[in-house]
């Protein structure tokens, strides 16, 4: 029987952004293409409750005065078995860009379920 814990990470992400807003009507045409790097703070807490139960909240996000990017999850597990773990929750994703040439954010709110299957060597 393992004990409640806590783990706890952080790390970086590395966003490649390739980004296009165009506009169109019957006589005009207007695009604006941008590619570039966005770093990102990546972070991870995991709650473990017992041998079975835990609580997840994991996520990429940062903010800048040029804009800001955030996909943030927080789930409930469930640890089916050695092999096999479980998840549901709540996922947000929202970021986007404030400059003199564009103004532009993006907000999704989605429920996310989840099945982890670990392949494990046993030898005898």
């Amino acid at each position: 029987m393992q004990k409640p814990g806590f783990e706890f990470g952080l790390g970086f992400t590395a966003k490649i952004r390739d980004a296009k807003i165009s506009l169109l009507s019957l006589d005009s045409y207007s695009e604006k293409t941008n590619v570039g790097f966005v770093p990102i703070i990546n972070f991870r807490l995991f709650w473990k409750m017992d041998d079975k139960f835990g609580l997840l909240l994991d996520g990429d996000a940062l903010a800048a005065p040029q804009g800001r990017a955030e996909d943030i999850l927080l789930a409930a597990t469930y640890k089916f078995s050695d092999n096999v773990v479980i998840r549901a929750g709540y996922r947000i994703l929202e970021g986007g860009a404030d400059n003199d040439e564009a103004y532009n954010f993006s907000l999704f709110n989605y429920a996310s379920f989840g099945i982890a299957y670990a392949f494990t060597n046993k030898h005898p």
